[in-house]
C-alpha cells in the first residue's frame, strides 16, 4: 500500500515532479529547508583546487577514468581535468548548449546537445557528430568501442565509436510523457541494461535484441505525474547485484545476470542510489536519507535532519556518505547510522549531479559552474 504523505510533503512532491517534467530550477511555496544540523566534526577535508565551467542546469554528470574526469556545462564547455593536481588537460567549446553527458571510456567522450546532436570527442577535438531522433537527457554510454544513447522517444541506439556509423536502434513504445532527467543506461558484462518505463531491460549490445526484462515500478494513478515510473540514473552495482530506483515508486535490487528480482520496496524518491556490498542508500524527494540491507532490502536507518534541503544523489567516499544540497553545502553522513558528521561550503549554489570520487580527491560541481576539488586533511 502506498504510504500516506503529510500535506507539506504532498505539496512539495507535486511541485518537484512538475519541475522534473519541465526542467525548472525552483518551485514557489515549497516547504522551508531544515536548519543546518549540528555536526560532530569527525570528517575533515580541505579545498585543493577550483575551476569554473559555466552554468549547469541540464542533466549533466562526470565521467571518471583513472585520475582524470570529464565534466560539461550547459553553456557548451567540455573539460578534462587531472583531479590530483587540478590541472586542465584540455577544454573544448562545442558551440551549442549541452543537454546530456558526459559519457566516456578514457579515450573518447560523448555528449548530447540541445540541437539533438550526439557529439563524440577524442584528445580535445570533435571526431564525429550524429543527429538523433529525439532529445536525450541521459549521458551517452561509451563502452566496447561503441557509443550508446537513450533518447526521449524511448529508443536505444548504438554507434561505432570511431566513425559514428549507426549500428542499430531498438525502441519501446510507451507513455509519451517522459522525465526530463537522466534515465538508466549501463553496461554489465556482455549486456546493455536500460530503463524502459518502469522496466529494467537487458539488450545484446551487438544487435539490440532483448534478452530479459524485469518490472521494477508500476504506475500508481491516473494523472500524468503518477503514471511516470521511469528508472532513473544512478544504479548501484556490486558484482552482479544491480539496485535501481523507479521514479517516485520503488527501489529494488535485481540479479543483473538474469533479471531475477531479489527484493523491492516502495520509495518516494526521484534520484538514483549508492551502495556497497552490505548497504544501499538513497534520498527521498523530501530529503530524508534512507539505508537498506543490500541482500534483503530490510530498512536500517532514516535520517531526516536534512529534510527539504534539495539533496543530491549520495556518494560513499572513504568513511563517509557524501551528499550535496541546494545551498552549496556538502554534507558527510555516517553510513552506519546516518549521523551528520560535518559539512563544507562551496559557492552557495546547488550541488548538481552527484559528488564524484577520483581516488583520494572528492569533486563537486555547482549549478553556477563551480568545480571544487577536496582532499582529506
Amino acid at each position: 500500500m502506498r504510504p500516506l504523505l503529510n500535506s507539506a510533503f504532498s505539496r512539495f512532491l507535486a511541485l518537484a515532479s512538475l519541475c522534473l517534467l519541465s526542467a525548472c530550477s525552483s518551485a514557489p511555496n515549497k516547504p522551508q529547508s531544515s536548519p543546518l544540523p549540528n555536526v560532530s566534526g569527525s570528517w575533515n577535508v580541505k579545498k585543493a583546487w577550483t575551476h569554473q565551467i559555466g552554468e549547469v542546469s541540464t542533466p549533466l554528470m562526470a565521467s571518471v577514468h583513472g585520475q582524470q574526469l570529464a565534466i560539461a556545462s550547459t553553456t557548451g564547455q567540455l573539460v578534462l581535468i587531472d583531479a590530483v593536481s587540478g590541472r586542465e588537460v584540455w577544454r573544448l567549446n562545442l558551440g551549442a548548449p549541452i543537454q546530456a553527458g558526459v559519457g566516456g571510456d578514457g579515450q573518447r567522450f560523448a555528449v548530447v546537445t540541445r540541437n539533438n546532436e550526439l557529439v563524440t570527442v577524442e584528445s580535445g577535438r570533435v571526431i564525429w557528430r550524429q543527429t538523433l531522433s529525439a532529445l536525450s537527457n541521459t549521458p551517452p554510454l561509451v563502452a566496447g568501442e561503441r557509443v550508446f544513447v537513450l533518447t526521449g522517444d524511448r529508443a536505444v541506439s548504438a554507434f561505432d565509436g570511431a566513425t559514428g556509423q549507426k549500428l542499430w536502434t531498438q525502441q519501446r513504445a510507451g507513455d509519451s510523457l517522459v522525465l526530463r532527467q537522466a534515465g538508466l543506461l549501463m553496461s554489465l558484462g556482455d549486456q546493455l541494461l536500460v530503463g524502459w518505463g518502469g522496466r529494467l531491460v537487458s539488450l545484446n549490445p551487438l544487435s539490440g535484441t532483448v534478452r530479459w526484462e524485469t518490472l521494477v515500478g508500476s504506475t500508481r494513478g491516473t494523472n500524468e505525474v503518477e503514471r511516470l515510473v521511469d528508472l532513473v540514473a544512478g544504479p548501484s552495482r556490486i558484482g552482479n547485484s544491480v539496485c535501481v530506483r523507479a521514479f517516485q515508486s520503488a527501489v529494488a535490487c535485481v540479479d543483473g545476470l538474469n533479471g531475477r528480482m531479489v527484493w523491492s520496496r516502495t520509495a518516494q524518491g526521484h534520484q538514483g542510489l549508492e551502495g556497497d556490498a552490505q548497504t544501499v542508500w538513497g534520498v527521498e524527494s523530501d530529503g530524508k536519507l534512507l539505508a537498506w540491507q543490500r541482500n534483503s532490502g530490510a530498512p536500517l536507518w532514516v535520517q531526516d535532519a536534512l529534510r527539504f534541503r534539495g539533496l543530491s544523489l549520495p556518494l560513499a567516499w572513504r568513511q563517509g556518505l557524501v551528499v550535496g544540497d541546494q545551498e552549496g553545502w556538502v554534507h558527510a553522513i555516517s553510513p552506519k547510522d546516518g549521523q551528520v558528521l560535518n559539512r563544507i561550503g562551496t559557492d552557495g549554489s546547488a550541488i548538481t549531479g552527484r559528488p564524484i570520487a577520483v581516488g583520494e580527491i572528492l569533486v563537486v560541481v555547482t549549478r553556477s559552474g563551480g568545480v571544487f576539488g577536496f582532499r582529506p586533511e
